[in-house]
């Protein structure tokens, strides 16, 4: 069986509480999903509430991120089945994955590349943040990947978006981007959970060995997309130092990138400055590590860059 206390035992020191992160990967992932202001009006999601209640389905608002709401009974509901889910009006993302755009701040009128797109809940979320009037090019390597993406966002009534099918770290350079999202492909560790029986319920990705070199090509090609002064945000869902600071860490090595501070609306540690043994930029600290027992969410880390 799997021995899920040796596995994360490598990051007790890291952890904070480490005992009750442990102890959270037994519950139920929390559902969180977002009101799509580019459907319904502030006037509005009052009745919508009050729809979503009738069909057994409790929720109440985030006060940390605006729009947002939890899932009071959260293990009795499906949200997916609702009619109000297909036309549009709400969309599943757990709170945590709204981290990464927040960080990017996202303006109307600005050219934004979203890197690794798919399946569109952060695409989806960059055009509601700014009207959607943003120029966004939303990328995916995977056809099956853009058909997720395509029918999320066609779902949620965002037009301001154009798909685009290139290997991330193979994205054709000439365009000059304002902003760029990297919500890397990584192993998930954020999202594990531990079953009745000690099973782990959830491993994204865990048997890649080659993520970090697939997380330095994404981090260097889409810092080499931005214009001048340019903002990009590298974000994973996952706590392994080797698919954050490290690949941070590389980019601060081969370009002129420096890191940005942000405020950020959860709980969050600094990054490491060292991992093993292995130093990194100090500035390293200005990155922000997000777990799941401290925010009720996946856990992610994200760092935000600026191009010199």
């Amino acid at each position: 069986m799997f021995n899920y206390l040796e596995y994360f035992s490598r990051y007790q020191e890291i952890i904070p509480d480490f005992d009750e992160f442990i102890e959270h990967l037994r519950t139920p992932h929390q559902q969180y999903f977002r009101i799509n202001n580019l459907k319904l009006s502030q006037d509005e999601v009052p009745v919508l509430l009050e729809k979503l209640k009738e069909k057994g389905i409790v929720a109440e608002p985030v006060s940390a991120v605006p729009g947002f709401y939890y899932i009071v009974n959260n293990e009795e509901v499906s949200l997916g089945g609702v009619l109000e889910y297909s036309l549009g009006l709400i969309h599943s993302m757990t709170l945590s994955s709204a981290l990464p755009v927040i960080a990017l701040d996202p303006k109307p009128g600005e050219l934004i590349l979203d890197l690794c797109a798919a399946p569109g809940g952060k695409t989806a979320l960059m055009s509601m943040l700014t009207n959607d009037r943003a120029y966004i090019i939303a990328n995916d390597k995977r056809l099956d990947r853009l058909t997720a993406l395509s029918a999320n966002l066609k779902r949620l009534g965002v037009a301001c978006a154009i798909l685009t099918r290139y290997r991330g770290e193979e994205f054709p350079l000439g365009m000059e981007f304002d902003k760029v999202l990297v919500d890397a492909p990584c192993s998930g560790e954020g999202r594990y959970r531990i079953g009745l029986e000690g099973e782990l319920l959830y491993q994204k990705g865990s048997g890649r060995a080659n993520l970090p070199a697939i997380q330095k090509g994404l981090i260097v090609r889409a810092f080499d997309l931005l214009k001048p002064g340019g903002i990009m945000v590298y974000s994973t869902c996952t706590i392994n130092p080797e698919e954050n600071e490290a690949v941070v860490d590389y980019l601060l090595r081969k370009r002129q990138a420096r890191l940005l501070d942000f405020e950020a609306p959860l709980p969050f540690e600094p990054g490491l400055t060292e991992w093993q043994g292995k130093p990194f930029h100090p500035d390293m600290v200005k990155t922000k590590r997000f777990y799941s027992h401290k925010t009720r969410a996946v856990g992610f880390f994200v760092a935000k860059l600026a191009k010199v």
